[in-house]
């Protein structure tokens, strides 16, 4: 008997939770406490945020799986003190981080909570782990970090909000220089929302000048006569290159997310089976929440030992 090959699933989404609950937080959507009287709209928001996307036809969601900061501190701020910290994000909704895991649990979705490491690094993992399984990975999140992980047309980088999908050969045309010159990039420029200061003078049309030319910091030549391409005070943007190219070199190691966190799951742990629905409804109980309770249009079959345990059996 001859078998027909298994298909290999056409998508894998990987999800920025983080950006996702602090997007929610933020969101102009009503207010919701559980019945202890805990601030749970972040945790709300992101759990329909993800109902959406299971149930948007356009994305067709078989795989997926949903990457957090818990805590926002990881081992760069043992290299760097400047890096970011959870110093500044509101109490409520820290105090949502572990309630948000367990929300994205209840659906049936896998979550990746990462402690040492970020959620990005997570994501980036996860691309590269699934790359050649399937037929495309979807990264959502518009955090241009991300865009280091983008491969031809198999890893894109999807912003849910714009609608926007910008694979390699789109972000190459935008942004002057290839996906693996993004680390150096952010050390040249800076990220202030990791706390990455950058070095003075360089700014995002010079740095992707240089960068489309060379694209790692060893690759540009020590002395701006020598450089193919003229940026705006070249003379200065090289001097100041050479008196911090250690600090620079810290930069593109803070950027540069890290591809190989020993994530547990297989692809197979990553399809979406359904909601379960008791498990989801508890969580609905707990969290107060009515809506979401009759939300999911989907919900995962119910296990022989669960039907014989519903009508009465069972030893």
């Amino acid at each position: 008997m001859r078998y027909a090959p298994r298909m290999r699933p056409a998508r894998v989404h990987l999800v920025d939770g983080t950006y996702e609950l602090f997007r929610a937080h933020y969101a102009k959507r009503p207010d919701h406490r559980d019945p202890s009287g805990a601030d749970r709209k972040a945790t709300v928001g992101v759990v329909s945020s993800l109902l959406a996307l299971l149930h948007d036809p356009d994305e067709a969601v078989t795989h997926l799986a949903v990457a957090f900061d818990n805590p926002i501190r990881s081992f760069r701020n043992d290299l760097f003190a400047g890096y970011k910290t959870d110093d500044g994000v509101p109490p409520e909704l820290r105090a949502q981080f572990d309630a948000v895991e367990e929300g994205v649990r209840a659906l049936g979705v896998t979550v990746w909570s990462m402690r040492e490491h970020e959620a990005d690094d997570g994501l980036a993992t996860g691309a590269r782990l699934f790359a050649d399984q399937v037929g495309q990975v979807r990264i959502m999140t518009p955090d241009k970090d991300l865009g280091q992980c983008l491969r031809g047309e198999r890893v894109v980088q999807i912003d849910r909000r714009q609608k926007k999908l910008t694979d390699e050969a789109t972000f190459r045309a935008l942004r002057g220089f290839a996906p693996a010159s993004v680390p150096d990039f952010l050390a040249l420029t800076g990220d202030t929302a990791d706390g990455i200061p950058g070095l003075t003078g360089f700014g995002e049309k010079s740095a992707a000048m240089l960068l489309g030319a060379y694209p790692h910091l060893e690759d540009i030549p020590a002395d701006a006569a020598a450089w193919t391409v003229r940026p705006r005070r070249a003379e200065e943007l090289a001097a100041t290159l050479a008196a911090r190219r250690d600090e620079a070199l810290l930069y593109r190691r803070l950027a540069t997310l890290v591809d190989s966190v020993p994530l547990r799951q297989t692809l197979d742990d990553l399809q979406f089976r359904g909601v379960p629905r008791d498990g989801f409804e508890a969580w609905c109980a707990r969290l107060g929440s009515n809506s979401l309770r009759s939300a999911p249009r989907r919900w995962a079959e119910a296990t022989p030992a669960a039907i014989t345990t519903a009508a009465g059996g069972g030893t």
